[in-house]
């Protein structure tokens, strides 16, 4: 588990690095994060998606069942590369949803089932313990992160497909300029990294427990 935890620990010094320097650029349009995204959406004709303003930081998200697209304060009024940047990859995410895109619909049909092994994991590790069933828990575990390494499976090509649709949509729209496209890819790609890092952690954390299972009936 340990790879996993230092891997995840340095995506995140990288996304925080490159939001960092490219949070204090700012995008030569002048438009803010807010106003980037809804050019994105209108011009796919997704006119009546509301843009939101939530608290926290990088805690921007689109939500499938909402349709609407929530933005962190520093990304919805932020005038910056990282800010633009950002908001794109959200607004790429609606863009997917809107073409049915086979991945994305996979993806929300995996939610349900990895919010709940998500949170019965902990009960069922204590429990495991507590009642001295290892062998039936580390079964269970291999059930539990089989169900969360398939959906961090899944989510790795659906983020870089979105920063793709991102960067697409602000150089077509010239949103960006070609001066700012280095900056824009270094905060999406620093953003995917985390994603990568969360695929890492599962399958090792996985393969842990299928090591276990063998070892345990031997």
């Amino acid at each position: 588990m340990l790879p996993g935890l230092l891997i995840g620990l340095w995506a995140q010094m990288k996304l925080h690095s490159a939001y960092g320097k490219y949070s204090q650029v700012p995008v030569e349009s002048g438009m803010t994060g807010a106003e980037a995204a809804r050019r994105i959406l209108d011009q796919a004709g997704l006119n009546d998606m509301p843009i939101e303003e939530v608290e926290g930081q990088l805690s921007d998200h689109y939500d499938p069942t909402k349709r609407a697209l929530f933005l962190s304060s520093d990304i919805y009024s932020g005038r910056s590369i990282a800010s633009v940047g950002v908001a794109a990859h959200e607004a790429g995410h609606a863009l997917q949803h809107q073409a049915s895109w086979g991945l994305f619909n996979l993806r929300m049909a995996l939610v349900p089932a990895t919010q709940f092994a998500s949170m019965a994991w902990m009960g069922v590790f204590l429990l495991g313990f507590v009642l001295h069933i290892i062998p039936h828990f580390i079964l269970i575990a291999v059930a539990i992160f089989s169900v969360m390494t398939l959906f961090q499976l899944v989510t790795l090509p659906v983020e870089y497909d979105a920063s793709a649709r991102a960067k697409q949509q602000l150089f077509r729209l010239g949103l960006v300029h070609e001066s700012e496209r280095a900056g824009v890819s270094k905060v999406l790609d620093a953003a995917a990294l985390t994603y990568v890092a969360a695929l890492v952690n599962s399958v090792l954390q996985l393969l842990y427990y299928i090591s276990a299972a063998r070892n345990n009936r031997s």
